[in-house]
């Protein structure tokens, strides 16, 4: 009967349960502020990969805050201007690829039996309410890309300008016997984000403009709004080539079939030529991610912050090696270190 009656108590300390608040409190504020710390991540890598234009033009005796304002200056006025000259080309572009979406839609529209088709009437059918509310969303999504835009540019460009003091800043934190490996950690993630940045950028200008020559020449309506599509879909590995062939196969479509099937050897193309040829001569080696990693890396940032969060997550995993080598050898032995960095090197 005693036995029966004995309890089970369980005794938590005040400081356990103190701890366990605070880190519930740190994950609501971060989740709150997810868009922010996005924001923060991009500038930083954005700011990490401007840095050595920003150093050159300090070892020609400019002032760095000159020289970090021109860097920035040069990389926004080029995005202005390019959307500046070519908006008028690619909003008539976009409404022609509207179109030619909603006929190829009434078409197979047509094809169907006639209930099928009343029913996806009226799931798909949009009254002035509906627009009205499309609208009011696009235009906020617009004023909220500009907004992000100006203050990533002022992130990178105060981030640039007082890079050093914060990196000082950052480093107090680390205990003195550490702040060899954290410097080494500091300078080769450096490495991988210049790479990551600059890489990326350069295949996907390739992109573009080999999309827009290839659609040109053969007289795909809306050449321009693919290539810009290609070419923000380049920033995506892997899966970016199969989001950017479909519309074209669509477009294609409606001046003919085989113009339609010819898009996949065209953008297959220089799908094989970006991997490798074109960016194993840029990234050269600094990047040594398997197609398993970078699908990994890609459907987890995903998760965790949309597609931002999936481009983010490239040059945090590209860091992996260096992290395994300077932080986890002891952890997981000698052995294992050496064989991942010969993989990596054979992969490379």
């Amino acid at each position: 009967m005693a036995e029966s009656e004995r309890r089970l108590s369980l005794h938590i300390p005040w400081a356990t349960l103190l701890k366990v608040i605070l880190a519930v409190a740190f994950v609501a504020v971060l989740v709150r502020i997810w868009y922010i710390v996005t924001l923060i991540l991009i500038a930083i890598i954005v700011a990490v990969g401007l840095q050595p234009a920003v150093g050159r033009l300090e070892r020609r005796q400019w002032p760095r805050s000159a020289a970090a304002s021109l860097v920035v200056f040069l990389m926004a006025g080029a995005i202005v201007v390019f959307f500046a000259l070519t908006w008028q080309s690619i909003n008539g572009q976009a409404q022609d690829l509207s179109q030619h979406l909603q006929s190829i839609e009434q078409q197979i529209a047509d094809r169907l039996p006639t209930p099928v088709a009343m029913v996806l009437q009226r799931s798909t059918g949009l009254n002035t309410s509906m627009i009205a509310s499309y609208a009011v969303t696009l235009g906020r999504s617009v004023l909220g890309a500009i907004a992000a835009f100006v203050l990533a540019s002022i992130l990178v460009l105060y981030l640039l300008i007082e890079a050093r003091e914060t990196y000082r800043w950052l480093r107090g934190f680390v205990p003195s016997e550490l702040r060899p490996r954290f410097d080494r950690t500091a300078s080769e993630a450096r490495d991988v984000a210049s790479a990551y940045i600059v890489a990326n950028f350069v295949t996907s200008v390739l992109a573009g403009l080999y999309t827009f020559t290839w659609l040109a020449v053969l007289g795909v309506p809306a050449a321009l709004v693919l290539a810009v599509l290609a070419f923000v879909c380049d920033f995506i590995p892997i899966l970016g080539f199969f989001i950017a062939c479909a519309p074209a196969m669509v477009m294609a479509a409606t001046t003919s079939a085989t113009l339609s099937l010819a898009m996949i050897p065209i953008y297959g193309g220089y799908h094989f030529l970006e991997n490798y040829f074109i960016g194993p001569k840029i990234y050269g080696g600094r990047l040594r991610l398997s197609n398993v990693a970078i699908l990994v890396a890609f459907a987890i940032g995903a998760e965790l912050g949309g597609v931002v969060g999936a481009l983010l997550a490239m040059p945090i995993a590209a860091t992996y090696p260096t992290i395994e080598k300077l932080w986890l050898r002891d952890q997981l032995g000698d052995d294992v270190v050496a064989e991942h960095e010969a993989v990596r090197r054979r992969a490379s």
